[in-house]
């Protein structure tokens, strides 16, 4: 199994990894974002137009061109973690968290006795895993999946510390925008606040302290290239529903001859 999840192999090497946002359903959707070379893809089911059954499908395509699929879910919810990983999710992204007890909660559910609470019985997941067996999967899952903890919250920032020590919380990952919100300085034209910065430092910090893996949700390939510059793991380049629009506009500008730079409803930051 570990073998199979490229993404865990990849946080265990260090260094960065690089992903995209799949928030429109869709297999042919799927296939085509794996195929441009990602390490991951982030199946969005919390704020994503994606439900249940299209889930398990895009996860099923996304593994099949050999890049791993991670399902952010829509909650801290033990049902939501078993349906993500029962699919074949190589790991599961769990947003708003605010305490330690909330990751140790988090953690129970994502894993199967003795180290959590996870049932055992779905049959999908061996697909994911070039076909091994449910014994095998039964057996290895605890140290082959990833567990990913969503830091956005200013509960979430003072905690942070005590979220990173916790045994079976693999990444940390930093959703900007909603931090921002949180904690007073949201990112307005794009450009993020001094004391955004500090709080992304020091979650950066909190994992290193504790030997875990920092991610951050980036909109662009050239922030992206900041943060694996600063160290960071886990990154997103784009967002299929920032992408596909913004390029759209773009070439309809460029067509028409326009002079004007176009964002194309773009929602960027300045990562620096």
């Amino acid at each position: 199994m570990q073998a199979a999840n490229r993404l865990q192999k990849a946080l265990k090497r260090g260094g960065a990894t690089f992903g995209a946002w799949q928030m429109l359903p869709g297999t042919n959707h799927s296939r085509a974002i794996a195929r441009c070379g990602m390490d991951w893809i982030c199946v969005d089911t919390e704020h994503g137009n994606i439900d249940d059954g299209q889930m398990h499908e895009a996860v099923a395509a996304i593994a099949s061109c050999g890049v791993s699929p991670v399902v952010r879910i829509a909650a801290n919810e033990a049902w939501m973690v078993k349906r993500a990983l029962d699919a074949g999710a190589h790991g599961v992204l769990v947003p708003l968290l605010y305490t330690a007890d909330d990751a140790r909660r988090l953690v129970s559910s994502a894993k199967f006795p003795p180290l959590g609470t996870r049932g055992f019985g779905s049959p999908f997941p061996t697909g994911t895993f070039n076909n091994e067996s449910l014994t095998e999967y039964l057996q290895q899952a605890n140290d082959a999946l990833v567990t990913i903890v969503q830091i956005e919250t200013k509960e979430a920032l003072e905690n942070v510390n005590a979220i990173a020590a916790t045994p079976g919380v693999d990444v940390l990952l930093i959703g900007p925008f909603d931090l921002g919100n949180n904690i007073g300085h949201p990112i307005l034209d794009g450009i993020m606040h001094p004391n955004l910065h500090n709080a992304i430092s020091r979650i950066h910090a909190a994992a290193n302290t504790n030997n875990k893996r920092t991610g951050i949700y980036c909109t662009s390939g050239g922030q992206a290239k900041e943060y694996a510059d600063k160290g960071f793991n886990m990154i997103s380049i784009a967002a299929d529903m920032i992408a596909i629009p913004a390029y759209f506009t773009a070439a309809l500008d460029a067509a028409k001859g326009s002079t004007a730079a176009s964002g194309g409803g773009m929602v960027s930051y300045d990562g620096r």
